[in-house]
């Protein structure tokens, strides 16, 4: 299997000398879902629109199907589709009239874009709302379109810059599927930017975590889980700046306990068998008169692994779950 992106030392720093991207290094494979995951502001926008030829490098080097984007710009864009984060349909034409719009764009015509915009309304369920205009559509059915939009002269690359944001649960699962039936089905690249754990876990076969404009990790989902190696656990102390140094000494001399770092809770401790581990945590810290606010645990995620490179977390709505065990507070 051949690349068919390949990144080199790329940079791009802003008029106001802000380093947006930071001499990233990366390859993506033809035929691959690969994601790029990090927070809010961690360049993966501006990775995708230097890519997609919407924005030009500083420096470094960025080929598309063997195309450099600095040069070769117009022969990049009859390749690939793009979707934003923003819906850009026209909500004053129906469903099927903003399909029809973007094949005109790309010279299609006849029964050929009559019948290719027959089969993306199919593909992304939007048959019945096909002579709708597009202003009336909900936020699901909005992205559902763009995306149809974004496929309509075959691309061979996908280029999806946080397609879900924004949506319901039920609707981004709907938007998952299509996208895994696109790359299993069609054989489509795609290039995902996400900030959701659960979007890159579930699609991306490969990915890079992203954070101040570099990358810090990067490999398959489980590749990158193994690589912590233990369960985490999460602490939150009434005094962290006072308890924290105390706490962090008392768990170290624990059996099974990995590693401890300091984190935004207060404390997260990689251990084995870290349910077990908890009582004894809470009994050694309560013997020494260090309040605890919360404790949390669960097995490895992607968001252990970019807090184990970066000292944070990805703070999304992805993470506002019920975790596997918790003790509240005490007084």
């Amino acid at each position: 299997m051949s690349s068919i992106i390949e990144v080199k030392d790329l940079v791009l720093v802003y008029s106001d000398g802000t380093k947006a991207v930071d001499g990233i290094s990366f390859d993506v494979q033809e035929g691959e879902f690969f994601g790029f995951l990090g927070p809010n502001g961690a360049g993966k926008s501006t990775t995708i629109k230097i890519l997609t030829t919407l924005l030009r490098k500083t420096s470094g080097s960025a080929t598309i199907a063997g195309y450099d984007v600095s040069k070769e710009a117009a022969a990049i864009r009859k390749i690939i589709g793009v979707q934003s984060q923003e819906t850009t349909v026209d909500g004053d034409l129906t469903g099927r009239e903003n399909i029809t719009l973007q094949g005109h764009f790309h010279q299609m015509n006849g029964n050929d874009i009559k019948n290719r915009v027959n089969e993306l309304l199919h593909l992304v369920g939007l048959e019945e709302a096909a002579e709708k205009r597009a202003r009336n559509y909900s936020g699901g059915m909005k992205k559902r379109l763009d995306l149809a939009t974004a496929l309509v002269h075959k691309p061979k690359i996908l280029f999806l810059d946080e397609p879900t944001t924004g949506l319901d649960p039920q609707s981004r699962s709907a938007i998952w599927t299509y996208l895994e039936k696109l790359n299993k089905e069609d054989g489509i690249t795609i290039f995902l930017t996400t900030q959701y754990l659960e979007e890159a876990d579930k699609l991306c076969k490969r990915l890079s975590i992203i954070d101040a404009g570099k990358i810090v990790a990067s490999g398959s989902p489980a590749e990158l889980k193994r690589e912590i190696g233990a369960d985490s656990i999460r602490i939150s102390l009434e005094n962290c700046q006072k308890d924290n140094a105390k706490a962090k000494e008392l768990i170290k001399s624990m059996t099974d306990v990995n590693e401890i770092l300091d984190s935004e809770e207060c404390i997260t401790v990689y251990a084995k068998n870290a349910g077990l581990l908890i009582a004894d945590i809470v009994r050694a810290l309560d013997s020494s008169d260090i309040r605890i606010a919360s404790v949390t645990f669960s097995s490895p995620s992607l968001d252990d692994v970019f807090m184990k490179h970066t000292g944070k977390r990805i703070r999304t709505e992805e993470l506002v779950k019920a975790p596997s065990a918790m003790f509240g507070g005490r007084r």
